[in-house]
């Protein structure tokens, strides 16, 4: 569990064309997203705030003790920070509802994407996760992971080009 907060960057207001690596913990790092039910329950309040934030999600990777999120702003108005606070508020709520238990750590970690090239390494690493993690062979064949902007097969094949 984070005992600190990870500070934001004192000279960056959040706003704006940005696209940003999010990553977030469940509370006490518990294997709380291994079924499609509780996955989906989380991944449509995170579409939620997306759609309310007008982020878009790149790509994202439900591990069963964490979230890790690749998303862009769509507009010049789009908040960072209202969108993490959003999301893990809706995704929180309904899921102690359902299942009676806090789903995140208080804080999660963030950090701004400086350069086009950055975004297909980071997919590349969100992709990558469960295969680090011996949850599956390949990466096609992890079923909580995906993207929101291009289908998975597009990304992937990006990623390949890119890093070939």
């Amino acid at each position: 569990m984070i005992t600190g907060r990870p500070p934001h960057l004192k000279t960056f207001d959040y706003r704006g064309f940005h696209r940003y690596f999010l990553t977030f913990c469940t509370d006490y790092r518990r294997r709380l997203f291994t079924t499609e039910e509780a996955v989906t329950l989380v991944r449509e309040q995170i579409l939620r705030a997306a759609r309310e934030n007008q982020f878009g999600i790149i790509a994202y990777c439900f591990m069963p003790d964490h979230l890790h999120l690749l998303i862009a702003a769509q507009c010049e108005s789009a908040d960072c920070l209202h969108f993490i606070a959003r999301a893990k508020q809706y995704s929180g709520y309904y899921y102690a509802q359902r299942y009676r238990r806090r789903l995140w750590q208080r804080y999660g970690y963030e950090h701004v994407l400086r350069d086009d090239e950055l975004t297909l390494v980071v997919a590349r690493y969100i992709f990558e996760n469960p295969v680090r993690a011996r949850l599956v062979s390949g990466v096609e064949d992890y079923p909580f992971s995906g993207s929101c902007v291009y289908t998975t097969g597009e990304l992937l094949e990006a990623i390949v080009r890119w890093s070939g």
